[in-house]
C-alpha cells in the first residue's frame, strides 16, 4: 500500500466523518434527544460520546506520535514503508454500525453534563489535532510506533491506524444517529 496515498486517505476520511458528525448539531431538539425505543442513546449523547472517545484516543495518538517521531531516529522509515501492509477489511468494520459487538468503557459514555455548543467547539478542535498529527507525521513516521488495540481484534496498530479508527468510530455513530432520525420520523408519522 502506498502508505502517502493512505494519508491522504484518512485526512479526506476525518474531513468527510467530522463534517457529518458538524451538521448533527444543527438537528432540531426534537430529532436531539428522541431516545430509539430499544433504549438506546439520543443524538445528544451520541454527540457528546464521540467527543469522550476522541478526546480518550487523541491522549494515546498524541504520546504515540511522539514516540513515532522519536523512533525516526533509531528505525529504518524506508523498511517500514517497503514493508507495511494495511488490513482494510478489519479496520473498516469498526465504521460499520452493529458490526460487531462493542463494549466501551464507562468514561466514554455520555452523562448529559456538557452544552452542545461546548461538545461541538471541542469536536471541531479535535478534527485540526488529528490533521495536525498527520501533517507532522507525513513523511511516513506514523508506522514507526504500534500500540495495542482491543477493538474488534485489530491488535497492534500504527499512529495512522489509530487516527482512522477514531474518524471510523465518528463514522459509526453518525449510521446510528441517522437510525435515530428514521425511527424518530416513523414513530411520529404512526402517532398522527
Amino acid at each position: 500500500m502506498d502508505t502517502f496515498r493512505f494519508i491522504q486517505h484518512i485526512q479526506s476520511h476525518l474531513k468527510t466523518s467530522f463534517n457529518e458528525v458538524d451538521k448533527w448539531f444543527d438537528a432540531d431538539n426534537k430529532a436531539l434527544e428522541y431516545i430509539p425505543i430499544k433504549k438506546g442513546w439520543s443524538v445528544r449523547q451520541i454527540l457528546e460520546h464521540i467527543y469522550l472517545t476522541n478526546f480518550y484516543l487523541l491522549i494515546l495518538i498524541e504520546k504515540g506520535m511522539k514516540k513515532a517521531i522519536r523512533n525516526d531516529k533509531g528505525l529504518d522509515l524506508k523498511l517500514e514503508l517497503e514493508n507495511y501492509n494495511f488490513d482494510k477489511t478489519t479496520m473498516e468494520q469498526v465504521g460499520v454500525h452493529g458490526a460487531f459487538i462493542w463494549i466501551r468503557p464507562e468514561h466514554m459514555e455520555p452523562k448529559d453534563e456538557m452544552e452542545l455548543t461546548e461538545i461541538r467547539k471541542l469536536i471541531s478542535q479535535q478534527l485540526q489535532q488529528c490533521l495536525g498529527y498527520l501533517e507532522l507525521m507525513k513523511n511516513g513516521e506514523g508506522l514507526l510506533y504500534k500500540t495495542t488495540m482491543t477493538v474488534n481484534d485489530l491488535g497492534k496498530i500504527n499512529v495512522y491506524e489509530y487516527i482512522y479508527f477514531l474518524s471510523l468510530h465518528a463514522q459509526r455513530h453518525i449510521t446510528q444517529m441517522k437510525n435515530n432520525d428514521l425511527e424518530a420520523i416513523k414513530k411520529a408519522n404512526s402517532d398522527s
